[in-house]
């Protein structure tokens, strides 16, 4: 090798480390990325609200007659079904008042029937004439009297024997004890509230909808629940009454969404969060949300694969739109087609090479 000075070899091999690229770097710089395509769809609103789980019936029992409280038979917590025996009145004077109307019935009866063969024998006589014709229209006016006399004494009766039956308090409908407000031996009165009984089954969720999307919600329209007492496990809905009536104060209206499925573990009373899905009636771009980055200058960008060999990224600032599905409308900056890097896009740079996995599924995990 001829005699070169040192520094121009040092500055040779210089050159030459610069020219090309490390062998490690080479290898580092195509990491593997998930990525999906843009795609053109139906966009939909999706409106997040608050709700409560609402029993579809609920009553502050009370007797229907005035008595002394002889046996409560249920306790707050209970479940009871629809016509269980619930309180009972002390009902002793009731029944001598029945026995007292059967009794005035039945003597009623029988003085109507005296009545009928006095009229009988008249009608016998009148025929032969040997009787005046006044004492049959006496006769017959006594019968009358006395099928009304029976009449009135046969409702007294019944209305001793209702009176009788409402010292027993019969729950109306299947439900929970939810309240307890009576004890034995206390004298209640028709309106004092002796328990509270709440409906546990086809519970319903009140959800309050802005007003503004009146005309867009039905029975078809898609509402997912979330129950903050469940982990927020996600429960679909149905839709049953829409309350075409809108609250002047808070601009509202109510809808009362039935939980679809196992609903158990529901109780009257649980808060819940509720979305609901409202077609726009548009079509537009959608990317999946974790191809987005947001930044703290407010700018939102993807990472988008070129069409080069080997792949390559560039970063394009996009704007976005509505959100829904775990899906974002895209409004500038992408285009149908377009690969977006949803996994492994933390810390990509422009122009970098990648190596491409594909995302099966566009929606949200």
């Amino acid at each position: 090798m001829p005699n070169v000075p040192r520094r121009r070899v040092c500055l040779w091999l210089f050159a030459l480390a610069a020219a090309v690229p490390p062998l490690v770097s080479a290898q580092g710089s195509a990491p593997p990325v998930v990525v999906t395509r843009v795609q053109e769809q139906p966009v939909i609103e999706s409106l997040p609200l608050s709700g409560t789980v609402t029993a579809p019936r609920s009553a502050r029992l009370s007797p229907g007659v005035a008595g002394l409280v002889e046996r409560v038979e249920v306790d707050a917590g209970d479940r009871v079904e629809a016509g269980a025996l619930l309180l009972t009145l002390d009902p002793a004077l009731a029944r001598w008042s029945l026995d007292m109307a059967a009794a005035a019935s039945e003597q009623a009866r029988e003085e109507l029937a005296d009545a009928r063969r006095r009229l009988e024998d008249v009608q016998r006589l009148e025929s032969n004439r040997a009787i005046a014709r006044t004492e049959l229209h006496s006769r017959k006016s006594e019968v009358s009297i006395d099928q009304a006399r029976v009449r009135l004494r046969e409702a007294e009766r019944r209305i001793a024997d209702e009176r009788l039956k409402r010292h027993n308090l019969r729950a109306p409908f299947a439900g929970v004890i939810s309240r307890k407000h009576t004890e034995a031996g206390e004298w209640v009165n028709p309106g004092d509230p002796v328990l509270e009984l709440v409906a546990d089954r086809e519970l319903r969720v009140d959800l309050a909808v802005p007003q503004r999307v009146f005309p867009r919600i039905d029975a078809q329209t898609r509402v997912e629940l979330r129950l903050d007492a469940l982990n927020n496990e996600v429960l679909p809905g149905r839709i049953g009454d829409i309350v075409p009536v809108s609250d002047p104060q808070a601009r509202t209206f109510l809808i009362h969404v039935y939980p679809e499925g196992d609903n158990r573990h529901l109780i009257p009373g649980m808060s819940t969060s509720a979305t609901l899905y409202l077609d726009t009636g548009a079509t537009g771009l959608v990317v999946h949300r974790d191809a987005l980055l947001r930044h703290p200058d407010g700018r939102t960008t993807a990472w988008v694969v070129t069409g080069q060999t080997p792949p390559r990224v560039e970063e394009r600032q996009v704007k976005t739109g509505l959100g829904f599905n775990g899906l974002v409308e895209v409004r500038e900056g992408l285009q149908a087609g377009d690969q977006v890097v949803v996994e492994g896009n933390e810390a990509l740079q422009p122009e970098q090479a990648v190596t491409l996995q594909t995302r099966l599924s566009q929606g949200a995990d």
